[in-house]
């Protein structure tokens, strides 16, 4: 080998060991040693920033937990929470199907029920503005949409990567809930659109109460409280007849209601509780040590966000309110728990979490101001050309939700189905947990790409009340097979 030669080689050596300890430090960098107060574990987490955009410093905060077996060969999964404007870690993380929950003291429970089980589980808080992500440039706030989001989300996941090589060639899903409708499926279009230039391998996409067409998820709303015993049948002809629920939301968020949608909505007020009623779940209590006495109105503000009806007023109390649901004990008062924890400094400290332009977390935003005319845009015809590019769609739904009711959503995925040319594989019935017990119902079309599922007694945030049942869907889905029957 010539002397010219030799050093080309050394010099390409030397580089691509900088870079190859820039991306170990970086990982490194993020790693948590331990949470304030949490269990022993055997598998390692991490969490810290990703730059999607350099020019305006816009930062978004991960939260990264390995499976707890096999995290070498399990699937990387994506978790998306909605809002829009709400966050990841809070609810899907700490709330829901992360390894760890509050128990109203300083330490945190293990979870039983964990997703990373079976998957090595990523959350995000996004878009910029959510939680401890945040932009440099604060202008940013004034307007975000969809397709900022998407695009954010994406160099997230392509930056991601590159700090965790290891998961290039992994198998990908992506899930989420309510307006995870949109980030979610508009996503996965974007990775599908760019396989050329992408080596992500996503499978499929799981979606849980979400929007997915303005008229039909809401105009299902005033069946169920109907069929639930919610309203009367005089109040349920006024719907039909002179204001259905999709005018009735588009009106009330504009501040321009008709006369005929005034009469409902004052009916709609005589007979739905005004205060202490769970519309995400209508067979939960609230929370009473940490709520603000007030009932979900019929806002957008309220119908998205997740924690809605047990809204917390910064109690000092630190005490857990416990409520046996369906088929576990789920603590009423997590959300103001969860608040609690995360503003902490020693547990922000942990996690390499920094507060830029904002006094406090939040569950959700109170920075961004989120174009609302994206909640119209319909998501259900991206869900249809995924399907049609061989991407797995499972859309679920926790049946005791009244504000994205299953009404709307099995509607729209059968309508679908018929759509996109997709026979009955399964035709509608009832799936099985693990303990043999009724978990739902299930129809399934073409083999298995599109699927849709009932969670028995499960509210908005299915995992969070249904934490054993939400565990075996997940499961089932990344087998690529149909729920048990």
């Amino acid at each position: 080998m010539n002397s010219h030669l030799r050093i080309v080689m050394l010099m390409i050596s030397a580089t691509c060991t900088a870079i190859l300890g820039i991306v170990e430090s970086s990982y490194e960098a993020d790693k948590i040693v331990k949470l304030p107060g949490q269990p022993e574990v055997s598998f390692q987490q991490y969490s810290g920033y990703v730059t999607v955009d350099e020019t305006q410093q816009r930062k978004l905060f991960y939260y990264f937990v390995e499976a707890e077996t096999n995290f070498t060969s399990k699937p990387l999964v994506l978790w998306l929470n909605g809002g829009p404007g709400c966050s990841s870690i809070g609810a899907g993380a700490f709330t829901e199907h992360g390894p760890f929950k509050t128990n109203g003291s300083e330490a945190l429970l293990k979870n039983d029920y964990s997703w990373n089980k079976e998957a090595n589980m990523l959350y995000l808080e996004s878009p910029a503005g959510v939680g401890f992500s945040y932009s440099g440039n604060t202008s940013f706030y004034k307007l975000v949409n969809d397709t900022i989001t998407a695009k954010d989300n994406l160099a997230f996941l392509q930056q991601w990567l590159i700090k965790f090589p290891e998961y290039k060639d992994r198998d990908l899903y992506l899930a989420g809930e309510s307006y995870a409708g949109h980030y979610v499926p508009q996503l996965a279009q974007l990775i599908v659109e760019s396989r050329s230039n992408l080596s992500l391998k996503l499978k499929g996409i799981a979606i849980g109460n979400p929007l997915l067409e303005f008229n039909t998820d809401f105009n299902g709303v005033e069946k169920y409280f109907w069929s639930h015993g919610l309203i009367s049948d005089h109040t349920y002809h006024l719907l039909n007849k002179m204001c259905n629920g999709s005018q009735l939301r588009r009106q009330a968020a504009s501040g321009s209601l008709s006369e005929p949608c005034k009469m409902v909505a004052t009916q709609l007020s005589a007979e739905m509780p005004s205060q202490n009623f769970n519309r995400y779940d209508i067979t939960s209590d609230v929370c009473l040590a940490d709520n603000d006495g007030s009932s979900s109105k019929l806002s957008l503000e309220a119908t998205f966000h997740p924690f809605a009806s047990l809204k917390s007023s910064q109690s000092t109390s630190r005490n857990p309110s416990l409520q046996k649901v369906g088929e576990s004990a789920i603590d009423l008062c997590a959300e103001g728990e969860i608040d609690k924890y995360l503003n902490r400094k020693d547990v922000q400290n942990a996690m390499h979490a920094q507060l830029v332009g904002i006094p406090t977390w939040r569950s959700c935003s109170y920075v961004i101001n989120y174009d609302r005319n994206n909640l119209e845009n319909p998501t259900i015809g991206v869900v249809g050309s995924l399907v049609r590019s061989g991407i797995q769609v499972l859309v679920y739904s926790g049946d005791q939700d009244s504000v994205l009711p299953f009404i709307g959503t099995r509607t729209l995925v059968n309508r679908l189905a018929k759509r996109i040319g997709l026979n009955t594989t399964v035709s509608y019935r009832p799936w099985f947990d693990a303990e043999k017990q009724v978990g739902g119902w299930t129809q399934v079309y073409g083999g298995n790409k599109l699927a849709f599922a009932t969670i028995r007694g499960a509210s908005h945030l299915a995992p969070f009340s249904s934490p054993k049942r939400s565990l075996s869907l997940f499961a089932t889905f990344l087998t690529g097979k149909p729920l048990a029957a």
